[in-house]
Protein backbone atom coordinates (compact mmCIF):
# COMPACT_ATOMS: atom_id res chain seq x y z
CA UNK A 1 0.00 0.00 0.00
CA UNK A 2 2.87 2.43 0.67
CA UNK A 3 4.30 1.85 -2.68
CA UNK A 4 1.16 2.43 -4.32
CA UNK A 5 0.80 5.61 -2.15
CA UNK A 6 4.82 6.65 -3.34
CA UNK A 7 3.87 5.49 -7.14
CA UNK A 8 0.78 8.17 -6.98
CA UNK A 9 2.42 10.81 -5.33
CA UNK A 10 5.20 10.63 -7.85
CA UNK A 11 3.36 10.68 -10.15
CA UNK A 12 1.26 14.07 -9.23
CA UNK A 13 4.74 15.94 -8.81
CA UNK A 14 5.42 14.73 -12.06
CA UNK A 15 2.65 15.93 -13.82
CA UNK A 16 2.59 19.60 -11.97
CA UNK A 17 6.29 19.30 -13.38
CA UNK A 18 4.81 19.11 -16.58
CA UNK A 19 2.21 21.61 -15.84
CA UNK A 20 4.35 24.03 -14.63
CA UNK A 21 6.83 24.12 -17.45
CA UNK A 22 4.24 24.08 -20.23
CA UNK A 23 2.96 27.64 -18.31
CA UNK A 24 6.57 28.88 -18.14
CA UNK A 25 6.94 27.85 -22.06
CA UNK A 26 4.24 28.89 -23.65
CA UNK A 27 2.37 31.73 -24.26
CA UNK A 28 -1.49 33.09 -22.60
CA UNK A 29 -3.86 33.73 -25.07
CA UNK A 30 -7.00 35.85 -24.42
CA UNK A 31 -8.67 33.42 -21.67
CA UNK A 32 -5.47 32.67 -19.66
CA UNK A 33 -4.53 29.35 -21.54
CA UNK A 34 -1.06 28.31 -23.27
CA UNK A 35 -0.42 28.45 -26.16
CA UNK A 36 3.33 27.14 -28.01
CA UNK A 37 2.81 29.75 -30.64
CA UNK A 38 -0.31 29.62 -33.30
CA UNK A 39 1.60 30.77 -36.82
CA UNK A 40 3.02 27.75 -38.03
CA UNK A 41 3.56 28.50 -41.55
CA UNK A 42 3.05 32.19 -43.61
CA UNK A 43 2.40 32.97 -46.88
CA UNK A 44 1.18 35.90 -48.54
CA UNK A 45 -0.59 36.11 -51.89
CA UNK A 46 -0.41 38.36 -54.22
CA UNK A 47 -2.69 40.59 -55.90
CA UNK A 48 -2.13 41.64 -59.60
CA UNK A 49 1.35 43.54 -58.12
CA UNK A 50 4.69 41.53 -57.40
CA UNK A 51 6.50 41.71 -53.80
CA UNK A 52 8.92 44.20 -55.50
CA UNK A 53 5.78 46.74 -56.88
CA UNK A 54 7.08 49.13 -54.46
CA UNK A 55 3.58 49.34 -53.42
CA UNK A 56 1.40 47.77 -50.75
CA UNK A 57 2.68 44.35 -52.06
CA UNK A 58 5.79 44.77 -51.17
CA UNK A 59 5.18 47.19 -47.95
CA UNK A 60 3.02 43.82 -46.85
CA UNK A 61 5.75 41.09 -47.81
CA UNK A 62 8.33 43.09 -45.85
CA UNK A 63 5.92 42.60 -42.78
CA UNK A 64 5.57 39.21 -43.66
CA UNK A 65 9.20 38.50 -43.65
CA UNK A 66 10.74 40.90 -40.59
CA UNK A 67 7.81 39.61 -38.65
CA UNK A 68 8.84 35.95 -39.55
CA UNK A 69 12.60 36.02 -39.42
CA UNK A 70 12.09 37.11 -36.02
CA UNK A 71 9.75 34.27 -34.75
CA UNK A 72 11.79 31.56 -36.39
CA UNK A 73 8.41 31.13 -38.81
CA UNK A 74 8.70 29.27 -41.93
CA UNK A 75 7.23 31.81 -44.72
CA UNK A 76 6.76 32.33 -48.95
CA UNK A 77 4.71 33.94 -51.54
CA UNK A 78 2.74 33.14 -54.17
CA UNK A 79 2.36 34.78 -56.77
CA UNK A 80 -1.57 34.01 -58.98
CA UNK A 81 -1.27 32.94 -62.83
CA UNK A 82 -3.28 35.82 -63.79
CA UNK A 83 -5.74 38.41 -62.10
CA UNK A 84 -8.79 36.65 -61.46
CA UNK A 85 -10.41 35.23 -58.11
CA UNK A 86 -9.98 31.61 -59.29
CA UNK A 87 -6.29 31.98 -59.84
CA UNK A 88 -5.84 33.99 -56.28
CA UNK A 89 -7.99 31.01 -54.68
CA UNK A 90 -5.79 28.34 -56.25
CA UNK A 91 -2.49 30.13 -55.20
CA UNK A 92 -4.07 30.15 -51.48
CA UNK A 93 -5.01 26.27 -51.60
CA UNK A 94 -1.59 25.61 -52.94
CA UNK A 95 0.03 27.65 -49.75
CA UNK A 96 -1.79 25.92 -47.84
CA UNK A 97 -1.26 22.58 -48.98
CA UNK A 98 2.12 23.58 -48.72
CA UNK A 99 1.73 23.67 -44.90
CA UNK A 100 0.65 27.80 -44.63
CA UNK A 101 -1.63 28.27 -41.57
CA UNK A 102 -1.75 31.48 -42.26
CA UNK A 103 -2.52 33.63 -45.60
CA UNK A 104 -1.81 37.20 -45.95
CA UNK A 105 -3.86 38.95 -48.87
CA UNK A 106 -3.13 42.68 -49.29
CA UNK A 107 -5.15 44.58 -51.71
CA UNK A 108 -9.51 44.89 -52.46
CA UNK A 109 -9.29 42.00 -55.24
CA UNK A 110 -9.15 39.82 -52.43
CA UNK A 111 -12.55 40.46 -51.63
CA UNK A 112 -14.01 37.58 -53.14
CA UNK A 113 -11.21 35.19 -52.41
CA UNK A 114 -11.55 35.84 -48.97
CA UNK A 115 -15.87 34.62 -49.49
CA UNK A 116 -14.54 31.59 -51.41
CA UNK A 117 -11.90 30.29 -48.81
CA UNK A 118 -12.98 31.32 -45.62
CA UNK A 119 -15.71 28.73 -45.13
CA UNK A 120 -13.77 25.86 -47.23
CA UNK A 121 -10.67 26.58 -44.48
CA UNK A 122 -12.05 27.10 -41.23
CA UNK A 123 -9.03 26.37 -39.37
CA UNK A 124 -6.28 28.66 -41.65
CA UNK A 125 -6.12 32.56 -40.33
CA UNK A 126 -6.50 35.22 -43.41
CA UNK A 127 -5.16 38.47 -43.30
CA UNK A 128 -7.06 40.42 -45.74
CA UNK A 129 -5.12 43.73 -45.65
CA UNK A 130 -6.98 46.96 -47.40
CA UNK A 131 -9.92 44.59 -47.74
CA UNK A 132 -12.83 46.96 -46.56
CA UNK A 133 -16.69 46.35 -46.23
CA UNK A 134 -17.56 47.08 -49.84
CA UNK A 135 -15.22 44.23 -51.37
CA UNK A 136 -17.06 41.21 -49.63
CA UNK A 137 -19.34 40.74 -52.54
CA UNK A 138 -19.47 38.10 -55.36
CA UNK A 139 -21.66 39.83 -57.52
CA UNK A 140 -21.78 43.97 -56.07
CA UNK A 141 -25.29 43.31 -54.71
CA UNK A 142 -25.00 41.50 -51.78
CA UNK A 143 -22.43 42.00 -49.50
CA UNK A 144 -21.18 39.63 -46.47
CA UNK A 145 -19.05 39.59 -43.33
CA UNK A 146 -15.76 38.18 -42.75
CA UNK A 147 -15.74 34.74 -40.84
CA UNK A 148 -14.21 34.55 -37.45
CA UNK A 149 -11.03 33.07 -39.06
CA UNK A 150 -10.81 36.17 -41.02
CA UNK A 151 -9.55 39.64 -39.99
CA UNK A 152 -10.13 42.77 -42.57
CA UNK A 153 -7.86 45.45 -42.40
CA UNK A 154 -8.22 48.62 -43.37
CA UNK A 155 -7.01 52.75 -42.98
CA UNK A 156 -7.65 56.26 -43.06
CA UNK A 157 -5.87 57.08 -46.43
CA UNK A 158 -7.97 60.09 -46.65
CA UNK A 159 -6.04 61.53 -43.69
CA UNK A 160 -2.60 60.52 -45.31
CA UNK A 161 -3.70 62.20 -48.94
CA UNK A 162 -4.97 65.20 -46.66
CA UNK A 163 -1.26 65.81 -45.10
CA UNK A 164 0.21 65.31 -48.46
CA UNK A 165 -2.73 68.24 -49.98
CA UNK A 166 -1.89 70.33 -47.39
CA UNK A 167 2.14 70.01 -47.35
CA UNK A 168 2.07 70.27 -51.00
CA UNK A 169 0.26 74.05 -51.15
CA UNK A 170 1.58 75.34 -48.15
CA UNK A 171 5.25 74.07 -49.69
CA UNK A 172 4.29 76.86 -52.54
CA UNK A 173 2.82 74.53 -55.29
CA UNK A 174 -0.50 76.04 -56.78
CA UNK A 175 -0.77 73.84 -59.90
CA UNK A 176 -1.38 70.25 -58.44
CA UNK A 177 -3.15 67.08 -60.39
CA UNK A 178 -3.78 63.99 -58.25
CA UNK A 179 -3.48 60.63 -60.85
CA UNK A 180 -5.73 57.70 -59.18
CA UNK A 181 -5.25 54.06 -60.52
CA UNK A 182 -8.56 52.49 -60.07
CA UNK A 183 -11.78 54.39 -58.93
CA UNK A 184 -12.00 51.64 -55.66
CA UNK A 185 -12.59 53.00 -52.41
CA UNK A 186 -9.18 53.34 -50.84
CA UNK A 187 -7.55 55.69 -53.75
CA UNK A 188 -11.26 57.82 -53.95
CA UNK A 189 -10.14 58.23 -49.90
CA UNK A 190 -6.67 59.44 -51.22
CA UNK A 191 -7.84 62.10 -53.70
CA UNK A 192 -10.57 63.23 -51.79
CA UNK A 193 -8.26 63.86 -48.61
CA UNK A 194 -5.96 65.06 -50.76
CA UNK A 195 -8.65 67.78 -52.27
CA UNK A 196 -9.15 68.92 -48.74
CA UNK A 197 -5.91 69.36 -47.37
CA UNK A 198 -4.93 71.72 -50.27
CA UNK A 199 -8.07 73.37 -49.86
CA UNK A 200 -7.82 73.79 -46.22
CA UNK A 201 -3.79 75.15 -46.62
CA UNK A 202 -4.89 77.85 -50.05
CA UNK A 203 -7.65 79.49 -47.51
CA UNK A 204 -5.51 79.81 -44.90
CA UNK A 205 -2.59 81.48 -47.12
CA UNK A 206 -5.71 83.03 -49.20
CA UNK A 207 -4.02 81.85 -52.54
CA UNK A 208 -5.87 80.39 -55.15
CA UNK A 209 -5.06 76.21 -56.81
CA UNK A 210 -5.80 74.58 -58.92
CA UNK A 211 -6.09 70.27 -58.93
CA UNK A 212 -6.47 68.20 -62.25
CA UNK A 213 -8.16 64.89 -60.85
CA UNK A 214 -8.30 61.54 -63.05
CA UNK A 215 -8.16 58.32 -62.87
CA UNK A 216 -6.10 55.71 -65.46
CA UNK A 217 -8.43 52.81 -64.70
CA UNK A 218 -5.29 50.71 -63.65
CA UNK A 219 -2.61 50.06 -61.76
CA UNK A 220 0.17 50.11 -63.97
CA UNK A 221 1.81 53.15 -66.22
CA UNK A 222 0.86 53.14 -69.50
CA UNK A 223 2.05 55.29 -73.00
CA UNK A 224 -1.30 56.74 -72.81
CA UNK A 225 -1.46 57.65 -69.17
CA UNK A 226 2.02 59.20 -69.57
CA UNK A 227 0.74 61.45 -72.17
CA UNK A 228 -1.60 62.87 -70.40
CA UNK A 229 0.35 63.21 -68.15
CA UNK A 230 3.19 64.97 -70.19
CA UNK A 231 0.14 67.23 -70.85
CA UNK A 232 -0.90 68.29 -67.53
CA UNK A 233 3.25 69.48 -67.49
CA UNK A 234 3.43 71.08 -70.33
CA UNK A 235 0.22 72.95 -68.87
CA UNK A 236 1.97 74.01 -65.62
CA UNK A 237 1.04 71.15 -63.53
CA UNK A 238 3.69 71.41 -60.84
CA UNK A 239 3.54 68.16 -59.02
CA UNK A 240 0.99 65.03 -59.29
CA UNK A 241 0.15 62.96 -56.46
CA UNK A 242 0.26 59.59 -58.37
CA UNK A 243 -2.14 57.05 -56.38
CA UNK A 244 -2.25 53.52 -57.40
CA UNK A 245 0.82 50.76 -57.52
CA UNK A 246 2.38 50.79 -60.58
CA UNK A 247 0.41 54.07 -62.04
CA UNK A 248 3.63 55.94 -60.49
CA UNK A 249 6.14 55.53 -63.28
CA UNK A 250 3.96 57.35 -65.76
CA UNK A 251 3.92 60.58 -63.77
CA UNK A 252 7.26 59.98 -63.04
CA UNK A 253 8.40 59.41 -66.63
CA UNK A 254 6.28 62.40 -67.66
CA UNK A 255 7.90 64.52 -64.76
CA UNK A 256 11.41 64.17 -65.40
CA UNK A 257 10.55 65.07 -69.24
CA UNK A 258 8.56 68.27 -68.02
CA UNK A 259 10.86 69.44 -64.99
CA UNK A 260 7.78 68.24 -62.89
CA UNK A 261 7.82 66.65 -59.29
CA UNK A 262 5.71 63.66 -57.63
CA UNK A 263 3.95 62.54 -54.60
CA UNK A 264 4.03 59.01 -53.69
CA UNK A 265 1.39 56.37 -52.33
CA UNK A 266 1.28 54.06 -49.92
CA UNK A 267 5.05 53.81 -48.65
CA UNK A 268 8.28 56.24 -48.81
CA UNK A 269 8.84 56.28 -52.68
CA UNK A 270 11.58 59.09 -51.90
CA UNK A 271 14.12 56.45 -52.99
CA UNK A 272 12.74 56.22 -56.43
CA UNK A 273 13.30 59.74 -57.71
CA UNK A 274 14.64 63.00 -56.39
CA UNK A 275 11.42 64.45 -58.03
CA UNK A 276 9.26 62.57 -55.20
CA UNK A 277 8.88 65.73 -53.00
CA UNK A 278 6.89 63.29 -50.20
CA UNK A 279 4.56 60.65 -49.72
CA UNK A 280 0.99 60.14 -48.50
CA UNK A 281 1.96 56.53 -46.61
CA UNK A 282 -0.44 54.21 -44.35
CA UNK A 283 1.50 51.38 -42.18
CA UNK A 284 1.10 48.17 -44.43
CA UNK A 285 4.15 46.61 -42.73
CA UNK A 286 3.52 48.08 -39.69
CA UNK A 287 -0.04 46.67 -39.27
CA UNK A 288 0.72 43.22 -40.86
CA UNK A 289 3.68 42.72 -38.15
CA UNK A 290 1.43 43.54 -35.39
CA UNK A 291 -2.06 41.41 -36.48
CA UNK A 292 0.90 38.40 -36.67
CA UNK A 293 2.06 39.11 -33.47
CA UNK A 294 -1.20 39.36 -31.86
CA UNK A 295 -2.66 36.08 -33.61
CA UNK A 296 0.59 34.18 -32.24
CA UNK A 297 0.10 35.28 -28.65
CA UNK A 298 -3.82 34.13 -28.68
CA UNK A 299 -5.10 37.62 -29.21
CA UNK A 300 -6.83 36.69 -32.66
CA UNK A 301 -10.22 37.81 -31.33
CA UNK A 302 -9.23 41.22 -31.40
CA UNK A 303 -9.60 41.50 -34.92
CA UNK A 304 -10.92 37.97 -35.99
CA UNK A 305 -14.08 37.97 -37.52
CA UNK A 306 -14.10 41.87 -37.93
CA UNK A 307 -13.12 45.24 -40.22
CA UNK A 308 -10.38 46.93 -38.12
CA UNK A 309 -9.75 50.48 -39.34
CA UNK A 310 -6.17 52.24 -38.54
CA UNK A 311 -5.55 55.86 -39.09
CA UNK A 312 -4.42 58.86 -36.66
CA UNK A 313 -6.81 58.19 -34.22
CA UNK A 314 -5.21 54.64 -33.61
CA UNK A 315 -2.14 55.27 -33.99
CA UNK A 316 1.10 56.39 -36.15
CA UNK A 317 -0.58 54.43 -39.25
CA UNK A 318 -0.50 57.04 -41.48
CA UNK A 319 1.24 59.96 -42.90
CA UNK A 320 4.15 61.85 -44.30
CA UNK A 321 7.76 60.15 -44.22
CA UNK A 322 9.44 62.45 -42.01
CA UNK A 323 13.48 60.91 -42.24
CA UNK A 324 16.14 63.59 -43.45
CA UNK A 325 16.80 61.69 -46.67
CA UNK A 326 12.96 61.76 -47.18
CA UNK A 327 11.99 64.81 -46.19
CA UNK A 328 11.88 67.40 -49.41
CA UNK A 329 9.28 69.93 -48.90
CA UNK A 330 11.32 73.19 -48.76
CA UNK A 331 9.43 75.80 -46.83
CA UNK A 332 6.69 73.43 -44.89
CA UNK A 333 8.67 71.99 -41.66
CA UNK A 334 8.69 68.87 -40.25
CA UNK A 335 7.07 71.00 -37.16
CA UNK A 336 4.64 72.48 -38.99
CA UNK A 337 3.68 69.00 -40.63
CA UNK A 338 3.62 67.50 -36.58
CA UNK A 339 1.57 70.19 -35.77
CA UNK A 340 -1.28 69.42 -38.82
CA UNK A 341 -1.27 65.40 -37.92
CA UNK A 342 -1.69 66.21 -34.22
CA UNK A 343 -5.16 68.24 -35.14
CA UNK A 344 -6.08 65.37 -37.02
CA UNK A 345 -5.21 63.27 -33.54
CA UNK A 346 -7.17 65.13 -31.46
CA UNK A 347 -9.92 65.68 -33.86
CA UNK A 348 -9.59 69.32 -33.56
CA UNK A 349 -8.97 68.73 -37.71
CA UNK A 350 -11.97 66.80 -38.81
CA UNK A 351 -11.23 64.80 -42.72
CA UNK A 352 -14.06 63.43 -44.38
CA UNK A 353 -13.73 59.57 -46.11
CA UNK A 354 -17.01 60.33 -47.73
CA UNK A 355 -16.71 58.85 -51.23
CA UNK A 356 -19.88 59.76 -52.79
CA UNK A 357 -18.68 62.82 -54.53
CA UNK A 358 -16.24 65.36 -54.57
CA UNK A 359 -15.69 67.42 -51.87
CA UNK A 360 -16.42 70.76 -51.64
CA UNK A 361 -13.87 73.30 -51.77
CA UNK A 362 -13.82 77.18 -51.50
CA UNK A 363 -13.31 80.09 -53.71
CA UNK A 364 -9.74 79.86 -53.71
CA UNK A 365 -9.77 76.10 -54.90
CA UNK A 366 -10.72 74.94 -58.51
CA UNK A 367 -11.20 71.24 -59.65
CA UNK A 368 -10.79 69.96 -62.82
CA UNK A 369 -12.62 66.05 -63.36
CA UNK A 370 -10.85 64.80 -66.29
CA UNK A 371 -12.19 62.01 -67.70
Amino acid sequence: MKKIIALLLAMVMVCALFTACASSNGEQNDNGNTTDGIVKKVALVTDVGTIDDESFNQACWQGTEAWCKANNIEYNYYQPTEDSTDARVLSVAQAINDGANVIVMPGYLFGATVLTVQEQYPEVYFLAVDVAAGDLTLDYTNYYDPMANVACLTFSEEQAGYLAGYAAVKDGYTKLGFLGGMAVPAVIRYGYGFIQGADVAAKEMGVNIEINYTYGGQFQGSPEITAKMEGWYQGGTEVVFACGGGIYTSALEAAEKNNGKVIGVDVDQSYLSELFITSAMKGLQNVTETVLEELNTGKWGTYGGKITNFGLLEGEYVGLPTAEGSWRLGTFTVEEYETIKNGIKDGTIAVSNDTAALPAVSEFTVVNEIG
